[in-house]
């Protein structure tokens, strides 16, 4: 890379990530920093330091490696880990974007975003609108409007985030919407940060694709492009235990790593846990078979509930992956309105006694979509749940044909008055003679 281009590179990330002072001077730090500069390789550079701190990165790269499909090859030193995803994406944004930059987002996505994204970061999301015409994919317009809508705003965009496969729409990105995505990113020169948290939840077809994958497919290995995607990963979903608080962040950008690896002594992983995890991801055999069961679980799941959505009228978007469906419950409102959405939600609430993400929650471009779990209880309480469902909709279709046939009836007794009223008009009673 030669000065220019070097610079540029430096650019495009943020004063924070290039900051060279991390306000600790102390050995351990230093340690770190010396390893940074001069790391072991057997063949590039075999007298370098050897990091003796990797172990837990070793196995966890194994296992992102085996959830997908071992279509990419992981580094452990490309690597940082953090508590829980949360951190990991706060992390990135604080690397990538000044305070008042943007994102764009495709909609629609999970809310915690607009606190993980934006609260301490001072960063901007600008939405990608997603419909439900083309089951919320991207599209190659979507993404320039969104782009000239950050312009239009005075925002500098600095990546697009996406999540792959999608909370709350259940679905896995197509090849073609990650190409895409990445021919827009270089033509833009910006990043590209990918939300792999529930890449070890695909339980039917389509296949998950990694940004990583699409990116080696196109033979982008040796762009720029390379060192400007980055991934979150985390076990709280494809292992489930979001109690364990381990989320990493994985990206070939070498001075994103050193800051993000910084940065991350604010949310360290205990050593227990770490220990715990080496044992738990070392079992190999144990977690094929898990990642087998699991994926199968959550398919008579989705089938279960799909099924009996549908037998209540109520349709599901098309989905693949993850823990939830995303719930067409267009039909059940008063009118096309957010508003009515939102009363619609209170009566589920409150009436039905069931707690479901409404879509606006979410950022869905149109009213009445809602997102609901099905992987966090018993199957006796998603049965309970079910039923619930269905009285309420029941009910609600009752009330409906009682106040239309109400209506027909008052609607019947109008004609009838006017009717004995002309015939009376046109025979003369009721005149009076002068």
């Amino acid at each position: 890379m030669d000065s220019d281009r070097g610079d540029c590179h430096l650019k495009m990330l943020s004063k924070m990530a290039m900051c060279k002072s991390h306000g600790q001077d102390s050995s351990y730090f230093i340690g770190w920093q010396e390893y940074e500069k001069n790391p072991y390789h057997p063949i590039q550079n075999p007298s370098g330091i050897i990091q003796m701190g990797l172990a837990e990165n070793q196995v966890l790269v194994a296992f992102m490696g085996e959830i997908r499909r071992k279509k990419v090859k992981f580094d452990p030193e490309k690597l940082v880990l953090t508590a829980g995803s949360t951190s990991a994406n706060e992390t990135l944004i604080f690397c990538l974007a000044e305070p008042g930059e943007a994102l764009l987002i495709p909609t629609p996505y999970y809310p915690g975003f607009d606190r993980d994204l934006k609260w301490r970061t001072g960063a901007e999301i600008v939405p990608i609108h997603c419909y439900s015409s083309n089951n919320f994919r991207i599209t190659e317009s979507a993404l320039e409007d969104a782009y000239e809508e950050a312009r239009r705003l005075n925002l500098r965009v600095k990546g697009v985030f996406i999540t792959n496969p999608s909370n709350p729409l259940g679905t896995t990105m197509s090849r073609d919407e990650l190409n895409n995505l990445i021919t827009f990113a270089i033509a833009k020169n910006i990043h590209i940060v990918s939300d792999e948290i529930y890449a070890g939840t695909v339980f039917d077809s389509p296949k998950f694709i990694s940004i990583m994958e699409a990116l080696i497919d196109r033979k982008l290995e040796k762009s720029k492009m390379w060192n400007q995607v980055h991934i979150v990963s985390s076990l709280s979903k494809d292992l489930g235990l979001p109690g364990f608080r381990i989320g990493m962040i994985y990206s070939n950008n070498e001075t994103l790593l050193a800051a993000a690896t910084k940065m991350s002594s604010f949310g360290l992983i205990s050593s227990q846990t770490q220990y715990l995890l080496s044992k738990i991801l070392g079992d190999k055999k144990f977690i094929k078979r898990y990642i087998k069961e699991n994926k199968n679980g959550l398919k008579t799941r989705r089938e279960m509930l799909v099924s009996r959505l549908e037998n209540s009228g109520i349709e599901c978007l098309k989905s693949n992956a993850g823990l939830f469906c995303f719930v067409d419950m267009r039909h059940l409102l008063n009118s096309n309105t957010f508003e009515a959405e939102m009363e619609l939600w209170r009566k589920i609430l409150s009436d039905v006694g069931l707690n479901v993400s409404p879509g606006s929650s979410c950022h869905c471009s149109e009213p009445g979509w809602f997102r609901i779990c099905f992987a966090n209880m018993a199957e006796e309480t998603l049965d309970l749940a079910l039923q619930r469902i269905s009285d309420f909709v029941s009910s609600m279709i009752l009330q409906r044909r009682q106040l239309i046939t109400a209506a027909a009836a008052a609607s019947s007794s109008r004609r009838r008055t006017l009717a004995n009223w002309v015939v009376k008009l046109s025979s003369g009673e009721g005149k009076t003679y002068r």
